[in-house]
């Protein structure tokens, strides 16, 4: 056996099949690059998906972690420490609000999100104890906590985790005219992804983030942005919802916060809203830590420089204009997305999305599937063009059988 099928037979032996990779096993990686055991290389078209916006090993991130690591890396949120009160700072600055609650993963931060809302829903709206309801769309992925998968349309991740949570109506994505019948005066909260990543990289109609804006305004009810994918420079933009010119109540955030060093997510919002949080009814014991702050602190400051955003901006508009150029040709039926993101539906008879993933890794290139025949490309913001464009290449070869 070969040390890949070695590592993988073990892993499939002694650990649980919630997952099912691809069969390469990395070692090293560096930027957009990955290199296995066997000393292969792959470009990375996926980026940990959106977590490793910055790259592999980016030097910025590792240097700011190795010097906390020397410092104090955990304290428990039982004491302050001295580089939370400048996260919290810098990342309500970067998001224009007032207030962060700091978890760890995104689903934490997902749950954070809709304890938030139903609470401010009884205490400031005035909701009736166990009435609110909270409005999420069709396709939607916000993580796989028992509560999440309970508004879930996958069957995939939902079947065999009921009794489910109560609470959550389902609409159309992209639906207006949907959203507005399916609020009452019991809505606290809309839950969007501004653009459905598992679902395919969906990106909604024009006017849509604009339109849920407005409408939750008028109806005193909380927009909630989940950009745990879309967010901190992945389409181009800070934000997905900027693309609409929209400020929601409030985000969601996690994935590229940390960096691919370590898990960082967040709720960002307003004083009014985070605000009615009392200690002992929330939190987590590493939440925040000094670690993640450090590491999350300088993803924030390279983020003010718009440097990452101006790059998927440019990057991504010529890898939408690369692939709108196979679409129609037979092989891709669609191409949908924004900045350096993009859902490609691949036409059936070539294979699955499975099958297209594995026939890129022999060319060494990787990516994921979804929903059948969709593989998405997300990857690191740093790949140069000159990769970029390899790695489209091997995409035409593939394609062209």
């Amino acid at each position: 056996m070969s040390t890949t099928d070695t590592a993988i037979a073990s892993a499939e032996a002694h650990s649980a099949h919630n997952y099912h990779p691809l069969p390469v096993v990395v070692a090293t990686a560096d930027g957009a690059w990955m290199t296995d055991v066997e000393g292969r290389r792959y470009l990375d078209m996926l980026a940990g998906y959106s977590a490793l916006n910055f790259g592999h090993g980016n030097r910025r991130l590792i240097d700011a972690a190795k010097a906390q690591l020397e410092r104090v890396t955990l304290t428990s949120r039982a004491f302050h420490h001295d580089r939370f009160a400048e996260f919290c700072t810098r990342l309500a600055e970067l998001c224009g609000m007032e207030m962060v609650l700091p978890m760890n993963t995104g689903a934490e931060a997902v749950e954070t999100a809709v304890k938030t809302a139903r609470k401010w829903g009884y205490r400031v709206k005035g909701v009736p104890d166990g009435m609110a309801k909270i409005i999420v769309a069709a396709g939607n992925f916000h993580g796989r906590t028992t509560t999440i998968v309970s508004f879930s349309t996958d069957q995939e991740a939902r079947a065999d985790f009921g009794p489910y949570t109560p609470g959550f109506e389902i609409v159309p994505y992209g639906d207006l005219t949907a959203l507005a019948e399916a609020m009452t005066e019991n809505t606290v909260a809309v839950l969007i992804e501004p653009i459905q990543g598992e679902a395919g990289v969906l990106v909604p109609p024009p006017g849509y983030l604009a339109g849920v804006r407005e409408m939750t305004r008028e109806r005193n009810v909380l927009f909630i942005a989940d950009e745990v994918q879309s967010g901190l420079g992945r389409t181009g933009r800070t934000f997905a919802c900027e693309h609409e010119g929209v400020v929601p109540d409030m985000y969601v955030l996690g994935k590229a916060l940390g960096g691919g060093v370590v898990p960082v997510s967040a709720v960002v919002s307003s004083a009014a809203v985070l605000g009615v949080h009392r200690p002992g009814e929330h939190g987590s014991t590493f939440g925040g830590n000094p670690l993640a702050c450090a590491v999350a602190l300088e993803v924030i400051a390279m983020l003010r420089t718009g440097e990452f955003q101006q790059r998927a901006a440019e990057l991504g508009d010529h890898l939408h204009h690369e692939l709108g150029l196979l679409a129609g040709g037979g092989a891709v039926e669609a191409v949908r997305g924004r900045g350096l993101w993009a859902g490609v539906d691949i036409a059936p008879a070539l294979g699955t999305g499975r099958e297209i993933s594995e026939k890129l890794m022999d060319r060494g290139v990787l990516v994921k599937d979804t929903h059948g025949s969709t593989i998405r490309i997300a990857p690191p913001l740093v790949i140069s063009k000159e990769d970029l464009d390899w790695g489209l290449d091997q995409l035409r070869g593939v394609l062209a059988g």
